[in-house]
């Protein structure tokens, strides 16, 4: 018997076209849409986040690392494909439902301290999403700018531009978007062949001009003294060019998408994972190589023609103005459908976990809602950072590496636990790795600490408002009785008397005088038969649950015992289930609590009991508006 009740959309109005398709099957939200396809396919979806970075990942490599980018990107790759990689397809086998590190890390912390941890990584999920909206729109604005063909009256209104490009982005949200897989795979082949063009001819130009390679070669030997130097400083920069490992924990939070049962998902899931990497591992290491020894240094920099846009600057360069354009519209067109994954990423990743911890109103389930907000933030955060593509690759890069440093730790200890030692010690080494270099890149650039810790303290406080406010609904989703139980009910005739005990000793002077107060307190008569019900909290951090009721008699007596999150919400729950079962209203008896009322609210909030009469009688009066039906409290 379902009992909490969902938010009603009133038809023909804002609120109803605002609520449509609000998801509220907690099952089909883990298990993902009916319509699924092959891995290929769901890697280009994936994809137009994780390939489309090639838009500005060569020139924020050369800003970073100058004559050492294609060996500091060379390291990348090499920690892309040793490292997170292998954690990810084990992610793949522990969370098949797309869950990914956040849910396995979540059941290392016990309640409430689970709760915040993966709040906090919640904080840089959204860091990591939004900035990837934020930072493609930005860069797309930047190819957008510099063609040839853009009119020269619009040059500079970066930010304008950007502004536009998000709104249509929320705009196509708004009026209703469904997981355009077949765009994503036109937008991802075209963009690869067309970088592979461009990259290809870039290579043979080198070949052809052999003095380019030797001028840098040159440049390498005057500004190092030794092959060993050049090393270290290339791992020491390596972390600013984190913006090239996106895409990962994408990957896996699609996993509901991909074909098949559940092993087949896994095999394409971890087949998905590894193609993309090493795809995107060759147009790396190629790109940076080809725009390091073609591209002078200076258009690298701010208000250069290379600036967010290197390859593009090739294109243009070696395959004319018109070839140019036409790879400028795919960069664009993938760099804000990059925004679009980054977004169906949110809207997805929200009504998973907040709703269920009582952390988000129940409409976080609706996409509509959570595209104006998350619209609204990233507008904020353009205007800020002046749509400035280098600006943000800070915050990118520190939201990635939190979650895949989070990822490698959630494997460590998976492996640990199952006793794997060298896979333990394998995964503890990328762990190590990958916590280098988050230090190194928050140190570098903690501008994306502060915009994290920014996402992260707006989750915690808005998640710890939501759940207060929300303290006093059913929260009950089923009711179920184990046998004893349900012949208690089936014996009960006429009125239902019920007895709220907080179990102590339970022996049977416990049960006598908790009888005896009532028959004394509330004039119940000796002959009335009654129910004891016993309410324990081993979890007061969870918030929807089922109730299964116990039955046990003890001494004569008859009691009901209930574990749940919370005693008043899960009285009421059992109080309307046994109206409805047997169809007589129930009541029932408590004696008042002692003690301050505001404290008596705080362990409410926070342990799940508190003052339990009146709070129960207030799930009562919300969950059931009809007087002659609600079930009677009675307090003395």
């Amino acid at each position: 018997m379902v009992l909490a009740k969902r938010p009603a959309a009133t038809e023909g109005t804002l609120r109803s076209w605002m609520l449509q398709g609000l998801q509220t099957d907690r099952r089909q939200i883990e298990h993902g849409p009916h319509v699924k396809h092959p891995w290929w396919r769901v890697m280009c979806l994936t994809g137009v986040d994780y390939f489309s970075t090639l838009g500005y990942q060569p020139g924020i490599a050369a800003l970073a690392a100058g004559l050492l980018s294609p060996l500091a990107t060379l390291f990348l790759v090499a920690l892309t494909l040793l490292g997170a990689l292998p954690v990810y397809r084990r992610v793949a086998v522990e969370s098949p439902y797309g869950q990914g590190s956040i849910a396995m890390l979540e059941k290392l912390a016990p309640q409430w301290w689970g709760k915040l941890f993966v709040l906090a990584l919640l904080g840089f999920a959204a860091t990591d999403f939004v900035i990837t909206m934020t930072l493609s729109a930005a860069d797309a604005t930047a190819h957008i700018l510099e063609n040839p063909f853009w009119p020269e009256a619009l040059a500079g209104q970066r930010v304008l531009v950007t502004l536009v490009l998000l709104a249509a982005l929320g705009g196509v949200f708004l009026l209703g978007f469904t997981e355009a897989i077949g765009i994503a795979v036109l937008l991802v082949f075209v963009y690869l062949a067309l970088n592979a063009v461009v990259v290809a001819v870039s290579i043979v130009h080198v070949l052809e001009a052999p003095q380019v390679v030797v001028d840098w070669q040159r440049a390498l030997s005057l500004d190092f003294s030794s092959p060993l130097a050049m090393i270290g400083l290339s791992l020491l920069v390596m972390p600013k060019l984190a913006l090239g490992m996106s895409g990962f924990e994408t990957g896996v939070a699609v996993m509901p998408v991909v074909k098949g049962d559940i092993p087949e998902r896994i095999k394409g899931t971890r087949r998905l994972l590894t193609t993309a990497a090493l795809i995107m591992s060759v147009f790396l290491i190629f790109s940076s190589f080809v725009t390091t020894v073609l591209i002078p240094h200076a258009e690298f920099e701010e208000g250069g023609k290379a600036n967010g846009r290197a390859l593009a600057y090739l294109a243009h360069g070696y395959l004319g103005d018109w070839f140019g354009t036409a790879y400028d519209v795919s960069t664009i067109a993938i760099l804000w459908f990059a925004g679009a994954s980054a977004m169906a990423g949110l809207i997805n990743l929200v009504p998973r976990y907040l709703p269920r911890y009582g952390m988000a109103p129940e409409w976080t389930g609706a996409v509509r809602p959570l595209v104006m907000v998350f619209s609204a933030i990233a507008f904020a955060i353009t205007i800020i950072f002046d749509a400035d593509v280098d600006a943000q690759g800070g915050a990118y890069a520190t939201g990635v590496l939190v979650l895949m440093l989070s990822a490698a730790v959630a494997v460590t200890l998976s492996a640990r636990r199952k006793r794997q030692h060298a896979a333990t010690a394998g995964f503890a080494v990328i762990s190590a790795v990958l916590a280098y270099t988050l230090v190194d890149n928050v140190i570098e650039r903690p501008d994306g600490v502060k915009i994290a810790s920014f996402f992260i303290a707006a989750v915690v406080v808005t998640s710890l408002i939501s759940r207060a406010t929300r303290s006093t609904e059913l929260r009950v989703t089923a009711v179920h009785l184990d046998p004893l139980a349900e012949e208690f009910v089936n014996d009960a005739c006429g009125d239902i008397h019920v007895i709220a005990n907080e179990p102590n000793t339970r022996d049977q002077a416990e049960y006598n005088d908790k009888l005896r107060e009532t028959w004394l307190n509330h004039r119940l008569r000796s002959v009335e038969p009654v129910l004891f019900v016993e309410v324990s909290v081993p979890d007061a951090s969870e918030f929807e649950t089922e109730l299964h009721v116990k039955g046990e008699e003890r001494y004569g007596h008859k009691i009901l015992t209930i574990e749940s999150s919370a005693v008043p919400n899960s009285l009421a729950a059992l109080l309307l289930y046994l109206r409805d079962r047997t169809g007589s209203v129930p009541h029932i008896y408590f004696h008042w609590t002692e003690g301050n009322p505001v404290v008596a609210m705080l362990r409410y909030l926070v342990f799940g009991g508190g003052d339990v009469p009146p709070l129960t009688r207030e799930v009562l009066r919300q969950a059931e508006p009809d007087l002659e039906r609600r079930p009677h409290v009675h307090v003395g």
